[in-house]
């Protein structure tokens, strides 16, 4: 792994900070430079948020070009659709099937468009979508979504699995390991179509 640039999207709330301090400490073990951009967009509970990460040899700028994104680990399929020209094409976009509706549609001025994983999916980039939701309800709880789509990125990289349940184990709250452990091997152990 040379160089590995990745949005994260979301909205506050779902673990996005969380999971940039955990690709964070990821890179750190792997003794390679990593830059992660501030939060962009409103942070708090229900708003749009977007996070770089970037992680290489000598990382210069936190900030991600267009189409400049080898992963995008997204927490809402409407963010995955708003920010997937950020993903290079070819890049992979691992998705959660949640969908948190927007102040727009709680509002009534707008609707969730019911056609945002299929239009994602016709994007240059390969699309995972993953039922994270349920499978960290499964794990032991609703708040491990984050570490149910770090274990499926995990898969993917070539990184030794105990270099990220270290990562991820150096970034949790007190007593949330377990859990958080479960989540991840469910992602981890999750199998999606055209998977070797």
């Amino acid at each position: 792994m040379r160089e590995m640039n990745i949005l994260i999207t979301g909205v506050g709330g779902q673990g996005t900070l969380l999971t940039s301090r955990i690709l964070g400490a990821l890179a750190c073990r792997l003794g390679r430079d990593v830059k992660v951009s501030e939060v962009h967009g409103m942070a708090q509970r229900g708003g749009s948020v977007i996070t770089y990460v970037r992680i290489g040899d000598e990382v210069a700028s936190p900030l991600i070009e267009e189409g400049g994104a080898d992963y995008m680990i997204s927490f809402e399929l409407i963010e995955a659709l708003r920010n997937v020209h950020l993903v290079k094409k070819g890049g992979r976009v691992i998705v959660s099937t949640q969908r948190i509706a927007p102040m727009t549609v709680v509002a009534g001025t707008a609707r969730y468009p019911d056609d945002a994983l299929p239009r994602l999916c016709a994007s240059d980039v390969a699309v995972d979508a993953v039922d994270a939701l349920e499978l960290a309800r499964q794990a032991g709880s609703i708040r491990a979504v984050n570490t149910v789509m770090l274990g499926r990125m995990a898969r993917l990289t070539g990184i030794s699995r105990q270099t990220w349940l270290d990562a991820v184990g150096e970034c949790l709250p007190p007593g949330t390991y377990d859990v958080n452990r479960a989540a991840f091997d469910a992602g981890y152990n999750l199998i999606i179509e055209g998977d070797s």
